[in-house]
This record gives structure tokens, sequence and C-alpha cells, in this order.
């Protein structure tokens, strides 16, 4: 074996070319794989510094995939302006027998595509098959990831609204949305997206003083609401208005996390991807249902496995020597 290290960078990992469709079953058939015992992982491990500053790791093994993978984040409130990107990751891979360590992975590019995979995972189970109304809280480059992926999973839906704090943020998701076919309108009531909207992604970042401001009460009595954001953005005592409340991981997270990023006491999680993935709901997608989650390790290894095996075949990235 060579003692060679190969690395993708964030262009590589781009280069790649992993299509909405196969990023969303890697994902699934991660889940059912865990679900039978065929991989393993360590809830996510945080050093938290402040809002919205923290440093975490995320461990997983795959006997299936036959590598072990341990994603290293840092995220950091970014100044207005600056170019800093406010969450960065690696990715490092190593052979599930021997332990060699195989490759090096640009986390953020798979990180973007993973988290959207996730979404999309969860609304294929849960959400309104004929969904015609997407609605985006934050339109940050997550959101243009997750129009990806809906749009793609969704071929009826039609119209897109935008609720973001930033007007130039919301106009390029925007003419991202029209330029695959839907209408759009830029919202400035949270109240009206979520009454107009069958899928909701809320991608509201930790900032100091933000106040939750969505009511999981205002939404269609059969919607989906994917909580990127943990669940920082919802009311608690609201989210008792969701019938079914689902995670990646019951095992990692038990409720929806709060501003101050502690577990809410209004609701608890009922279900995850693990059993959903093996035994999907027989009513699903006519309730009001939230998927929230903090991101799980057996996604990222999943991801990495699949960028990993396009990068072999198509001569892609750079060996380093150890």
């Amino acid at each position: 074996m060579s003692n060679d290290l190969l690395y993708l960078s964030h262009k590589d990992v781009r280069a790649c070319s992993v299509t909405p469709r196969e990023a969303r079953e890697a994902v699934l058939a991660a889940f059912r794989d865990h679900a039978a015992g065929r991989n393993r992982s360590l809830p996510k491990s945080a050093l938290a510094l402040g809002p919205g500053h923290a440093f975490q790791a995320m461990t997983a093994a795959s006997q299936a995939q036959a590598i072990a993978t341990v994603k290293w984040v840092a995220s950091a409130p970014s100044q207005e302006g600056s170019s800093v990107p406010s969450v960065s990751a690696l990715i490092c891979v190593s052979d599930y027998v021997t332990g060699a360590p195989l490759a090096i992975l640009d986390g953020d590019e798979i990180t973007l595509v993973r988290t959207a995979a996730m979404s999309a995972a969860a609304a294929s189970l849960l959400a309104p098959p004929d969904a015609r109304t997407i609605g985006f809280v934050g339109c940050g480059l997550q959101a243009h990831a997750h129009l990806a992926a809906f749009r793609k999973l969704f071929p009826s839906l039609d119209n897109a609204l935008m609720l973001s704090r930033s007007r130039s943020s919301a106009e390029r998701l925007a003419e991202a949305a029209a330029a695959q076919g839907l209408t759009t309108e830029i919202v400035d009531d949270a109240d009206r997206l979520l009454a107009r909207s069958d899928i909701v992604i809320s991608m509201v970042p930790a900032t100091p003083g933000l106040r939750p401001f969505l009511d999981a009460g205002r939404m269609k009595p059969a919607a989906f609401a994917a909580a990127v954001d943990t669940g920082r953005s919802w009311l608690p005592e609201a989210l008792p208005a969701f019938d079914l409340l689902a995670t990646d991981s019951l095992t990692q997270s038990q409720a929806p996390y709060d501003v101050d990023g502690q577990p809410v006491a209004s609701v608890r999680f009922g279900h995850d991807l693990a059993a959903l993935s093996q035994m999907p709901l027989a009513d699903a997608g006519t309730k009001r249902s939230l998927f929230c989650f903090r991101g799980f390790a057996l996604a990222d290894l999943a991801l990495a496995h699949l960028v990993l095996e396009k990068a072999r075949a198509g001569g892609i990235g750079m060996l380093l020597p150890r």
C-alpha cells in the first residue's frame, strides 16, 4: 500500500460533481447500514466558546464502505463584509481494516452537499409528495444547496419564497430559483411564508441577541420543515403544533435546540432517519412534520466515500508524501 495521501481541495471536491440524487441516496444508504449494524459513529464532540463560535469533531467508521472518517469543524462569527467563511471543515479518511491514512478532503463543500442531502432524505420520507411551494428562511449558501436538492426531489415545486435579513442574499437566491423555472417572491413576514409553504427550510445562523420567531402553528396542516439551524429560529412554545418530530439520530439528540444551544423542554423527537429509512411511516406527507438535526458523522462518511470513489475514477486530486 502506498504511503501517499490523496488530498482533495475545495475545487477538487466540486470537480467530482456529486449530484443531489447521489448525495441523498448515499445518506439514506448510510442510515440503512446503521440500522443493520454495518457502521458506527460517536456523537458530535463540541467545544463551545460563544455564540456561533465552536470547534467540533465528528467520528465514524463503516464496514460497508471500508473506511473511517473524522471531520474537524471550526465555526466563528464572521464580520459583515468579511471574505473569511464562518464555518470551515476538513475530513481525514483512514482504511477501516488497517487504520492507514488514505486521504484528506476539504470539508466545506462536502458539508454543504451533505446538509442539503440530509434535509432531502428526510423530506423524501416525510414531506407532501406533491409539494408546490418551498420557503427559505435564510438565503445563504445552504439555501442554494437546498434549492438544488429539493428542486430535483420535488418536480412539482413551482414557487419559492425567500425571507432573509440580507436583501441581496434573497435576491441572489430568487435569481437562482427563477433560473430553475420557479416563480419567486421575497417576503418580509415569517407568518406569511409559513402559511403559504408546503416545505420550509430554516437556516438562521447563531448570532448574539437572536430571538426565535417561527411559529409552527402558522404552517399548513400537511407541511414539512427542515431546521438546519437545529431549531433555534423556532418558538419553543409552538413546537407542539408539529404532529411528527424527527432527527438524524436519537442517540445524539432528543429534542430541538433553543437560541442558547440547549434542548427545548416543550417537545421530544419521536423518530430518526435510521428507523425511518428502514420502515417509512404509512401516513407520511399528511401531517405537519419537523426534521431537526445537528449533523451526523455517518452522513459525512457517506459523502466522503462517494467523493473519493469519483476522485479515484477521474484522477482528481493531489498525492502528498507522508
